[in-house]
């Protein structure tokens, strides 16, 4: 009997700890799906997979994306420029300077390029139009050149990522131990690359397999509070909410009044319930879920002030 007892005892404070960390991993995903850096991979998604009508609306040409590039690009160059000053006297079998060289005349041509995708989308977030100034043809004919040489850039890096890796990982040489810096140097730089073409796969494992899975097993909508629709921990606060009392007399009430209009089940004794602005009320963890996705009142549509 003790142990059964115990055991008992046991069970409603592993419940409150369970129902601890499923209101922490609550609040976790609720401030992650409104995080500033998952609504950026949402805009690349949908990008990505969208109608590109405009520049403008890349999220990639926005001034923070656009300064990140400009620091890699530059941090390459030096990176690079240094390790070949410092290693004269290193002899690789295959010709991993010119490698080296020629990556580093790529990213001295996306210089410009990087400059031509900010101004372009400062106009277009301006709302310019280039044919009512009298240049539309020249403009056109520019972004239509600028075009094509960030096409032959990307094609570029791609053909010299496969024959750095062919000259780079060919075994039957084995000549890392004649070129440590260098072949340092091009592994960094193959590793760096091999993860931003993998990040189209990345942001679809995130998208597509996470976010569903994780809305799925808590019962909230990441890619809708994302948006900024929903309501932020602070407005929950601040939302009135008590434990449900059964009068003791019984008395005519409106159905609103007598169960929850989300998950459809009659108030019970010491349940948490929270009230709206608009005098409705419901179920705590219901209109939680709720409000963290739509911050308006479910039966009304109220927002909430």
């Amino acid at each position: 009997m003790p142990a059964a007892s115990s055991s008992a005892s046991a069970t409603p404070g592993a419940s409150r700890g369970g129902g601890r960390v499923s209101a922490f991993t609550m609040r976790a995903v609720a401030r992650m799906s409104r995080a500033r850096w998952f609504i950026f991979l949402r805009r690349v998604y949908q990008y990505q997979n969208g109608p590109r009508s405009d520049l403008g609306s890349n999220p990639f040409n926005s001034p923070g994306w656009l300064a990140l590039e400009l620091g890699v690009i530059v941090a390459q160059m030096l990176i690079t420029t240094t390790v070949v000053a410092t290693s004269p006297k290193e002899r690789p079998a295959w010709p991993l300077r010119l490698w080296v060289t020629a990556y580093n005349v790529g990213n001295v041509l996306s210089l410009p390029l990087l400059y031509w995708r900010h101004q372009h989308s400062l106009a277009a977030r301006r709302g310019d139009d280039p044919e009512m100034h009298g240049a539309g043809d020249a403009l056109r004919d520019s972004s239509y050149l600028m075009n094509k040489a960030r096409a032959f850039l990307e094609l570029f890096f791609a053909m010299w990522f496969v024959m750095g890796n062919v000259w780079v990982f060919d075994a039957r040489l084995g000549s890392f131990h004649r070129a440590p810096r260098l072949y340092a140097l091009c592994i960094g730089l193959l590793a760096w690359n091999a993860v931003v073409y993998s990040l189209p796969f990345l942001l679809f494992l995130l998208l597509c397999c996470f976010v569903p899975v994780v809305g799925y097993a808590l019962g909230y909508n990441m890619n809708s509070a994302s948006v900024g629709r929903g309501a932020s921990d602070e407005q929950l606060d601040a939302l009135p909410r008590w434990r449900f009392k059964e009068p003791d007399v019984p008395r005519d009430r409106e159905k609103d009044d007598q169960e929850c209009c989300i998950c459809l089940a009659q108030y019970r004794e010491k349940e948490e319930v929270r009230q709206l602005p608009c005098t409705h009320m419901f179920h705590l963890k219901c209109v939680d879920r709720w409000l963290r996705i739509i911050s308006s009142c479910p039966l009304c549509k109220q927002e909430l002030s």
